[in-house]
């Protein structure tokens, strides 16, 4: 399913994973004790600033800050919009 959102400048548009429903040792973790996914996939990505390139495509997956980003919703489904620099690094 295509979006119809694009980004503007260095913004960009990622699909947090999945929080961890179980520990290593198999204890079911509740959804209040659930830390915020620090790992995502790019779905949309801005066209950069005029003297700086966009350095992540669409597909990566990416490592960003636990507070980073805007949530936002569209067609029910959660996203962050967050700036390039948000982002610490492509996995």
């Amino acid at each position: 399913m295509a979006l119809n959102i694009t980004p503007l400048a260095d913004r960009v548009l990622v699909e947090a994973a999945a929080a961890e429903e179980t520990t290593k040792g198999g204890i079911i973790i509740p959804d209040t004790a659930k830390e915020k996914p620090q790992r995502g996939i790019v779905v949309a990505v801005g066209n950069g600033k005029k003297d700086e390139p966009m350095t992540v495509k669409v597909g990566n997956t990416v490592l960003y800050g636990k507070y980073a980003g805007t949530e936002i919703t569209v067609d029910g489904k959660e996203y962050l919009m967050m700036r390039e620099s948000d982002i610490f690094a492509i996995v």
